[in-house]
């Protein structure tokens, strides 16, 4: 079926054309929660009257078109609510992530001038009452939990519902005459910040709708898919790919719990898709293995079959569009034995996982698709809309991002940088022209990555320009290929290689401590935190061979010369992780200068540099 109507071209009227499209359908929902341990469904007509009324509230209490209102929830009911109330009124969405400290919201909040907020909870509430005296422009304090006690100018989202259905009673006509156009602004989302001040990109109605218009053309969905939904909302990846593009398909959005529940959650909503980040793959394939690990001899000689059977069948798909007789009928088998079973695990309905917001390492693709589970990477910027890039489901080049979806157009520039054109792109960052024009040249937006086009059109993602190391031998390297090849290992949970205006390149590692405590354990040897843990000869020997190894595979002036072992994870919480989950590269170099600073200094030998 696709989308419930193709020719929306704002989200308005996206959304109302999938409520008219179930209006009085009981059995089909649009987004079901978790209450008292079972998922329940939220219906269209429901939903719907929630909308109109906070909209109407909304309205009744100022809140006009073009003003900001902003969104500091995790994902929940409240989220989509108070997205829809407040497009449909002509206003701008500005979403926060739940993670941010107060300080943070205050700057966005005032930067963009917002005169509502919504939020989620006490503690979220909580950091609003404790800035609202430097917010001028701030009036409204909504509260999506029950108040259990009043506090002064503060309303909780019951109490709005009922002002709104009194306020739509006596004013039934409030909502008429609102006109929304594509080229208006629907939501700023302010970028992460790897480095500086957070920016605000402006996404209009036409950008958020021709992105989901594209994404539907490469994923087809229907009303019997179904996805689950735990990145943040506040992300353009999940809000376009796991909301509007779902929503518009008539799909049903099940809300994970947890990160920590997503495995239960999975085998209770069973998705048909999920849209995710390469860190969760890293982790289910470390609890396969972990799992297959515990099994009889003849049980992990089977799962090993299977998995050397997978890499050969979709190898020679891959080369020659077919496989031989012989191996298809081995893949039919090893469907029985073993990938039947690993995907019943996801709920044994999964089509695809759909993986952006980082680099998906080559391997770990593959080791997936030798188990019958696709992967669909794609590639996309907060100012694209996301989505420019996806691999498609009947052609998949792990290592690539795949082809430019519909409407997007892509060139690379003489020094590498991917440029991108198309109705996506953003209007450009707000009270920032001259961030814009650095940007968006000649119509061309700059991404700040760089890669290559290969001759089927697939883009490869070679580096963040800014990422590149130039050392003080003034040899320009990328650094994130020779993270990939260090992360493999089952030890490495987190890298990242320095070396700017450096001699040579040292490795900041994460150990994945699980793995690291079991070979202590089986070693026999004791330690109480991580930090005896990786001071011990035993770890340190891990390590080192490690680097020799994947030093063997770069060239001279790329080797890892030497590695710090970090004993904590960086997180969002320490500051050392975006909300996107990336790594803050000049927080953490930051933070452990004088440790990095050290490893040079008490090096003896001299390197070449060449």
């Amino acid at each position: 079926m696709g989308l419930i109507n193709p020719d929306f071209q704002t989200l308005p009227e996206l959304f109302s054309s999938v409520f008219y499209h179930f209006k009085g359908q009981e059995s089909k929902f649009p987004i079901a929660r978790k209450i008292n341990g079972v998922y329940e469904p939220i219906s269209y007509d429901a939903f719907e009257k929630d909308a109109q009324v906070l909209s109407a509230f909304l309205k009744r209490n100022g809140i006009t078109a073009k003003e900001r209102v902003a969104i500091l929830s995790e994902n929940r009911p409240g989220w989509y609510l108070a997205d829809m109330a407040i497009l449909n009124i002509g206003a701008i969405n500005v979403p926060l992530y739940p993670s941010l400290p107060a300080n943070q919201i205050e700057y966005i909040l005032n930067n963009c001038s917002a005169k509502a907020i919504i939020v989620s909870n006490m503690l979220q509430l909580g950091k609003i009452l404790s800035i609202w005296q430097k917010l001028p422009e701030l009036t409204l304090v909504v509260v999506m939990n029950r108040l259990e006690e009043a506090i002064e100018d503060v309303l909780d989202l019951n109490q709005v519902k009922a002002m709104g259905e009194k306020i739509l009673e006596e004013k039934p006509w409030i909502l008429d005459g609102t006109i929304v156009e594509p080229d208006d602004v629907a939501t700023i989302i302010y970028t992460s910040g790897t480095t500086g001040v957070p920016k605000g990109v402006m996404l209009t109605h036409r950008n958020i709708c021709e992105n989901v218009k594209s994404c539907s053309s490469v994923i087809r969905l229907d009303d019997s898919d179904c996805g689950l939904s735990f990145l943040p909302l506040s992300h353009a990846y999940e809000r376009t790919g796991g909301y509007y593009l779902l929503f518009s398909c008539g799909a049903t959005i099940y809300l994970a719990e947890s990160v920590e529940t997503i495995s239960l959650n999975m085998s209770e909503a069973r998705p048909t898709i999920i849209f995710t980040v390469p860190r969760l793959f890293d982790r289910i394939k470390m609890s396969i293995l972990k799992q297959i690990s515990t099994q009889s001899a003849i049980k992990q000689k089977i799962f090993y079959w299977a998995l050397n059977t997978g890499e050969k069948y979709h190898r020679e798909i891959n080369e020659r569009g077919t496989a031989q007789k012989l191996l298809s009928l081995q893949h039919v088998l090893a469907e029985k034995l073993v990938y039947s079973k690993i995907k019943s695990k996801f709920g044994g309905r999964l089509r695809y996982f759909v993986s952006g917001g980082a680099a998906l390492p080559q391997k770990i693709g593959e080791f997936f698709q030798a188990l019958d589970i696709t992967i669909l990477e794609g590639f996309g910027l907060t100012e694209t809309s996301p989505v420019t890039h996806v691999n498609r489901p009947e052609k998949i080049k792990y290592g690539t991002v795949g082809p430019a979806v519909n409407n997007v157009e892509v060139k690379i520039a003489g020094d590498g940088e991917i440029l991108l054109k198309g109705p996506n792109i953003m209007k450009g960052y707000w009270k920032d022209d001259e961030a814009t024009r650095e940007v968006i040249r000649e119509g061309w937006f700059h991404t700040g990555d760089i890669g290559i086009i290969d001759r089927d059109g697939y883009l490869k993602i070679t580096d963040r320009k800014k990422h590149i190391i130039v050392t003080s031998g003034g040899k320009n390297i990328a650094p994130m290929p020779i993270e990939e090849l260090i992360s493999e290992s089952p030890f490495v949970d987190q890298v990242i290689v320095i070396g700017e205006k450096r001699p040579f390149l040292i490795g900041l590692i994460v150990p994945d401590f699980n793995k690291l405590k079991e070979v202590a354990a089986a070693e026999g040897i004791f330690a109480t935190t991580n930090k005896e843990l990786i001071e011990n000869k035993s770890t340190l020997q891990i390590f080192e061979k490690l680097i020799r190894t994947v030093s063997r595979q770069l060239a001279t002036h790329e080797k890892v010369r030497k590695f710090l072992l970090v004993d904590t994870a960086f997180t969002i919480e320490n500051c050392l992780m975006t909300p996107t989950m990336k790594l803050k590269r000049k927080e953490i170099t930051s933070r452990y200068a004088a440790e990095i600073d050290k490893v040079y200094n008490t090096l003896n030998m001299v390197y070449n540099t060449e």
